[in-house]
């Protein structure tokens, strides 16, 4: 039988020797040991700037798990329902539209609620800009495009206005109706500051990263940082790659940030983020502080979707995965490819990086890289997942 460790170092020694990507890294955690760890390739390839456990990097949508607990905390402490209208926070969600395929709009017919937020079945879309995409994410689009240049000049709207932006644009669908990928997880952040009473970012300071030991995880890269922040990179015409940092869904990361995306604002290093998905796969605790319950964390970890919602969860990343509390879920191995046990959960960002939590096997699996699209980065975890199993 070959050595696992090997075949995990071949497997990221590809992944950059390809070009697909500049550089990568992984982390298994089992039962909060570290079973592996390797880095290859470049950071930040123009400065030369090797990766390391303390390089912070964007993580996009794996900011969402994030947002995911903190409505979880408060939902412990009795300060909010996941059945209540998003609109007894927010009332600018009373009375929303929907914008229907043939351009007719309609009034919706139930409130949407943060149970809707949390599962993707909303009707809140992306920005979307290509043909056959709907009608609301191009009002969606155009709305960001407005406000983008203000935000990377420090000058945009803050969570709570962005959340009020958000529902000015008209659902897809009906609330309920099917899942589809969209800014719910940026309106929860502005529901969190409501309820909590602080600014989303000092939530989740005060509540999550203090106590799991995450100092370099935020809404912002502190000036004497900066020399740890990743290059994010695209491919040119050729498909090679090139470094760019320009905002793509509202995501600015100085010191003056205003607009805290729940959805994809934050940054983290392999190391911080690795104390959140201990403390998932673990059941709600790491190293002696309980941030979730038990039976909250294991309520986290399920599919929430109905089969009649499940139609737009097609992506290749979800073959096999059900969806809830803004995160995947395993429910058929055999789709999936993978022999992790049912049950394995958590999601991935635009920029290519990966959480699995398995509280089978409290086992943790973290891949992280900088290429915008992240484009393979699902095939490449799918091998990962295969080779870590195997080894069990």
């Amino acid at each position: 039988m070959s050595d696992y460790r090997n075949d995990l170092k071949r497997i990221l020694e590809k992944d950059v020797s390809s070009g697909r990507v500049a550089g990568n890294q992984l982390l298994v955690l089992r039962e909060g040991q570290e079973l592996f760890y390797h880095e290859e390739g470049y950071a930040d390839a123009e400065k030369r700037m090797g990766w390391a456990p303390d390089t912070i990097c964007r993580l996009f949508s794996m900011s969402k798990p994030v947002t995911s607990a903190a409505v979880m905390i408060l939902l412990e402490r009795g300060m909010l329902s996941l059945l209540d209208p998003v609109s007894r926070y927010l009332p600018e969600f009373a009375d929303l539209k929907v914008l229907g395929a043939d351009g007719q709009v309609e009034a919706c017919k139930r409130p949407m609620l943060i149970s809707d937020l949390m599962n993707m079945t909303s009707g809140i879309p992306y920005p979307e800009n290509w043909e056959g995409c709907s009608r609301s994410g191009i009002l969606m689009d155009r709305m960001l495009s407005e406000v983008l240049p203000k935000i990377v000049a420090g000058e945009g709207p803050s969570t709570r206005e962005m959340a009020g932006r958000i529902a000015q644009v008209p659902l897809v669908f009906q609330p309920g109706e099917r899942w589809m990928y969209g800014f719910g997880a940026d309106v929860l952040g502005a529901l969190v500051e409501v309820v909590s009473g602080r600014r989303f970012g000092t939530f989740l300071k005060e509540e999550i990263f203090d106590r799991l030991q995450m100092p370099d995880t935020g809404f912002f890269v502190p000036e004497d940082k900066t020399d740890r922040f990743a290059m994010s990179y695209e491919y040119d015409a050729e498909g090679k790659l090139f470094p760019i940092s320009d905002s793509h869904l509202g995501e600015y990361y100085k010191e003056d940030v205003r607009f805290e995306s729940g959805g994809a604002g934050l940054v983290s290093t392999i190391r911080d983020y690795s104390h959140f998905a201990q403390m998932l796969a673990q059941g709600g605790i790491y190293s002696g502080q309980r941030i979730l319950g038990e039976a909250t964390v294991r309520f986290m970890a399920q599919n929430r979707l109905k089969p009649e919602q499940m139609a737009g969860l097609d992506w290749d990343s979800n073959f096999g995965y059900g969806y809830g509390n803004l995160m995947r879920v395993l429910i058929d191995q055999g789709r999936a490819g993978i022999s992790a046990p049912l049950g394995e959960f958590g999601w991935d960002g635009w920029t290519g990086n990966y959480v699995s939590m398995d509280p089978v096997n409290c086992l943790v699996i973290l891949y992280f890289t900088q290429l915008r699209g992240g484009d393979g980065s699902t095939e490449i975890m799918r091998r990962i997942k295969n080779v870590v199993y195997g080894s069990l």
